[in-house]
């Protein structure tokens, strides 16, 4: 008894040393999360009950397992995500197998055995894993896509998994803002802080897990109002892998009159080619995981070089004889939609002990891409290229202390980069002068070039910290810590002329033999202080958070219960003045009216979880759970404008706002999960969430009387919805369907929206109106059947239709009518997208399958805008003052309002070859 009470003694005193670590002593992402799940169960005797004392549990082709107390109970920690072989085993008993259970992450998966005794030593009994296994602790909406069902999906990447979840609506998470998502990697954010961006994308070969949480979630998570998205990659094993492919696509479609210049024979139009190879270093202690990606994407957009930038052209008078136009361009069909990417991966895992597992990863996302732009339809070279990179390094230790406890560092350090330019020299000498950009009377752009410059790059240092304690049967503590340093560093300018303003700014001469005009007097400049033509800044803000959460298992019953706290410091100034920011205005006799510059307020909120999940039987789970989540709005809202210029019109200028608050959503969610038969399953949620200072833009008048708008935390909105997520599975064939049924209200659906409408004199909203993605329903059906020689999948998608602002033409009745915004609904869409895979050859591990992937199957004509007056694209109401007011001497009026942007993509073929071993 001494000796125990020693060992309790001291066992507590090391736990108080580690909590007072982790939340005092340990500077260590403002998004925390597990890589790995656990098993648990009980064992027992099949005839009386009786519980068995030192069973042997354990994973096949693993260090992983555990014996049975005297409770028959056990459980295993620390397990990383995917399908195992259970196999638990006691002298005078059978041997019981099972198959295919699945661990997902921060999940527990229930494994109980009932033995028969026998005579017969070794005697083996092969049983399957149920549903209900894995359901049993799921306290909100959490959707677990392992990698053998991604591959089985008529899907190229990871975002088209989880656009596929029920509760993800046109790219919204519960009707969230599009910015109140946190995207993970191994469980480390890897959003861009100023946009909110993803920046690090992994292909969908080297997932292992995708976890997505569309409902409340537990406080290990945080930084997120609407949702999770955590992608847990692969580790190395002893086998090796490999894979090559290459792959190529093509439009094949009866939309040619909208698709301008698509050619049927244009086999190669855009390709994508693959590189995999898992393989062990030395055997169960090194492997390597590397996986390269590069694409050459043309899209479906084309536009007609028959214009280059520095021509020049005016169509500005009533009289055709006086037009003049010049057009040295060779009128080819120039692809508008191009991008070119790469993508590497690679991941290094060493296991020194069955205890201890580290890793190295490395990923590489880079792209070159221009966009469509109508305006730029017949001027394609005037248009600006966007640079994108990122660099994403991570350190991870995990270690096993005890069969009771394990920790998880993480370090990491992510670099992205986003420039948008023509040249990346903004002083470069083939920049040219703004004259050729006039084109009055044609709409599109007849010459000219895109003269914005903007560059950035972010930075974030991440050290990261947590633990897990199984204290009891009934008890799992997690805790950890998380600290971010930010890095971002700003560029933003327009390319000016050096002889701006100047009396011979506009002078020019005639090239006759090249019948062009010539300015004379153009070299590019930049204004880089004090100017309405610079936003540059270079801020390092810092976010610190820790949370603590009980998990406690119970035979029927599972409760989450947690605590988060969360800090952020801007670590910059704001003005004191808000009506002279940047005392661009002089009083020398009132200092009050002048700005002084005072260090920002830091932030912190704690939020309380709470989940709850009670097993109904056998087979049914019924759950609840609410939560406060936090979350700060994109950093651009507190440094925009950093210089604090006002513009000399009104609503011109919108400025940052460090002093900014958390953005706050409170969520309840009731749900329901119930296996049918043997194989399909039903689960049904409802939800209601409330959103509280919503990031807005206040109006501020300065004492000269000039309104700008200043970030600020007033807007509200509330989303309530139902989703429907049905599978049935038996042998090779699988069926699946995804139904969301959403309301989504709020009374501004962007930060500007009410600044935006003072500015046009519109009246201000003072009622919830529905937001822009508020889409009524959202259905998409999977269909597929799969062997290891052949397989065929297909994903139908039908969304109602989001909401615009239908405005009446000025001869109607309503035309006087105020109407709210967002007041009509744009026509449904529909989509059926197919994969299929066919093995030519095999000969042991070696094959080769040809692929093919087809989007669009039917070539809808799905509309993703449309005009405010028709509710409809590619067609609006035209009078003849709108015809007569066209000028030019290359095309109608009816060009300009036949965008096909408005339009998703039409019919898509992709045909591959793969080789793997």
């Amino acid at each position: 008894m001494i000796l125990l009470n020693y060992t309790y003694s001291l066992i507590t005193e090391r736990i108080q040393h580690i909590f007072f670590l982790l939340f005092i002593c340990l500077p260590i992402s403002s998004v925390l999360a597990q890589t790995t799940g656990k098993i648990s169960g009980k064992i027992s005797d099949s005839i009386n009950g009786t519980a068995l004392i030192g069973t042997t549990i354990i994973i096949e082709n693993s260090n992983f397992g555990a014996t049975s107390d005297y409770n028959g109970e056990y459980y295993i920690l620390n397990i990383p995500p995917g399908i195992y072989t259970l196999k638990a085993s006691m002298i005078g008993y059978e041997t019981i197998i099972l198959k295919d259970l699945v661990v997902s992450v921060n999940r527990t998966t229930t494994a109980n055995f009932k033995l028969n005794e026998t005579v017969i030593q070794g005697k083996e009994i092969l049983i399957v894993a149920d549903k209900i296994s894995t359901k049993k602790d799921q306290t909100s909406s959490i959707r677990n896509v392992n990698s053998d069902q991604i591959k089985s999906l008529p899907v190229e990447n990871v975002d088209e998994v989880v656009q596929m979840q029920a509760g993800v609506v046109a790219g919204h998470f519960r009707g969230g803002r599009i910015d109140e998502v946190s995207y993970l990697v191994d469980g480390l954010n890897v959003n861009e802080a100023s946009e909110r961006n993803i920046t690090v994308r992994v292909e969908k070969e080297v997932v292992s897990e995708v976890e997505v949480i569309t409902g409340t979630f537990n406080a290990e998570y945080g930084n997120a109002m609407s949702g999770i998205v955590n992608v847990i990659t692969k580790d190395g094993g002893n086998e090796i892998h490999s894979s090559a492919s290459i792959n190529s696509s093509n439009y094949y479609t009866s939309h040619k009159n909208i698709f301008l210049g698509l050619k049927e024979d244009d086999f190669f139009r855009s390709k994508d080619y693959h590189f995999y190879l898992e393989a062990p270093v030395i055997k169960n202690l090194f492997s390597i995981v590397i996986n390269g990606r590069y694409q050459d994407i043309k899209n479906q957009y084309n536009g007609v070089r028959r214009f280059e930038p520095d021509n020049y052209s005016d169509f500005i008078n009533e009289d055709s004889i006086k037009w003049y136009s010049e057009h040295t361009g060779d009128n080819s069909i120039v692809p508008m939609g191009t991008s070119n990417d790469y993508s590497l991966f690679g991941k290094l895992s060493l296991k020194p002990s069955a205890s201890i597992r580290s890793s190295l990863l490395y990923t590489l996302n880079s792209t070159e891409a221009k966009w469509y732009s109508h305006f730029w339809k017949y001027n394609p070279d005037g248009r600006s290229t966007n640079h994108q990179r990122t660099d994403m390094i991570v350190l991870q230790l995990n270690h096993t202390l005890t069969n009771y406890m394990f920790y998880e560092l993480k370090l990491s350090y992510l670099k992205n980069y986003d420039g948008t330019y023509l040249y990346e020299d903004y002083l470069d000498s083939k920049y040219i002068h703004d004259e050729y950009s006039h084109s009055s009377g044609a709409w599109f752009s007849t010459g000219g070039q895109d003269k914005n410059y903007y560059k950035k790059t972010s930075k974030n240092l991440n050290a990261k910290f947590d633990i897990t304690y199984q204290l009891n049967k009934n008890h799992i503590f997690k805790s950890g810590v998380t600290y971010t340093n930010h890095t971002i560093d700003q560029f933003n300018v327009v390319i000016r002329n050096l002889y701006e303003g100047q009396a011979n700014e506009f002078e020019y001469s005639y090239d006759t033999l090249k019948n062009k005009r010539i300015y004379l007097n153009y070299k590019p400049t930049i204004i880089t202080s004090s100017s309405v033509y610079s936003d540059i800044y270079n801020v390092k803000p810092v976010e610190f958070a820790a949370y603590l959460q009980d998990k406690m298992e119970y035979e029927f019953m599972v409760i989450n219960l947690g605590l988060r706290y969360d800090y952020f410091d801007p670590a910059t100034t704001y003005p004191s003045q808000l009506r002279n920011p940047a005392n661009q205005l002089s009083f020398p006799n009132n200092p009050d009216y002048m700005s002084d510059y005072i260090k920002a307020k830091t932030n912190s909120q704690l939020s309380p979880r709470f989940g709850i999940a009670y097993q109904l039987g056998d087979a049914a789970l019924l759950r609840f759970s609410y939560g406060h989540f936090f979350q700060m709005p994109p950093l651009y809202a507190l440094y925009t404008n950093s210089q604090h210029i006002v513009a000399t019109e009104d609503y011109a200028t919108t400025m940052g706002n460090p002093n900014v608050k958390p953005q706050k959503t409170i969520q309840y969610e009731v749900g329901l999960w119930q296996q049918l038969i043997q194989g399909m399953s039903l689960e049904v949620a409802v939800f209601y969430r409330d959103i509280y200072d919503l990031l807005s833009t206040r109006i501020i008048t300065t004492f000269n009387q000039i309104r700008y708008g200043l970030y600020s935390n007033k807007d509200y909105g509330n989303a309530r919805g139902l989703e429907l997520k049905y599978e049935y599975s038996s042998g090779a064939f699988f069926a699946g369907m995804n139904y969301t049924l959403q309301y989504t209200r709020g009374n501004a659906d962007n930060p500007v929206f009410s600044f935006t409408r003072a500015g046009s004199n519109m009246d201000p909203v003072n009622i919830l109106i529905p937001m822009s993605w508020d889409q009524r329903h959202t259905l998409n059906i999977t269909v597929s059947y799969n062997t290891d020689k052949y397989g065929v999948s297909s994903t139908a998608y039908y969304n109602s239709g989001t909401p615009y602002s239908w405005s009446p033409i000025s001869e109607s009745p309503l035309y006087r009518v105020n109407l709210s915004p967002n007041n009509s609904s744009m026509p449904s869409q529909l989509s059926v997208d197919l994969s299929a895979f066919y093995t030519l050859w095999k000969y042991d591990n070696y094959e080769i399958k040809v692929t093919l992937l087809a989007y669009n199957i039917f070539d809808a004509l799905n509309e993703v805008s449309v005009y405010p007056k028709t509710g409809k694209a590619y067609t609006d109401i035209v009078r003849s003052t709108d015809i007569s007011s066209h000028r030019s001497d290359f095309n109608d009026y009816y060009d300009v309002i036949h965008d096909p942007s408005m339009y998703s993509a039409p019919r898509s073929v992709k045909l591959g070859v793969t080789f793997s071993f």
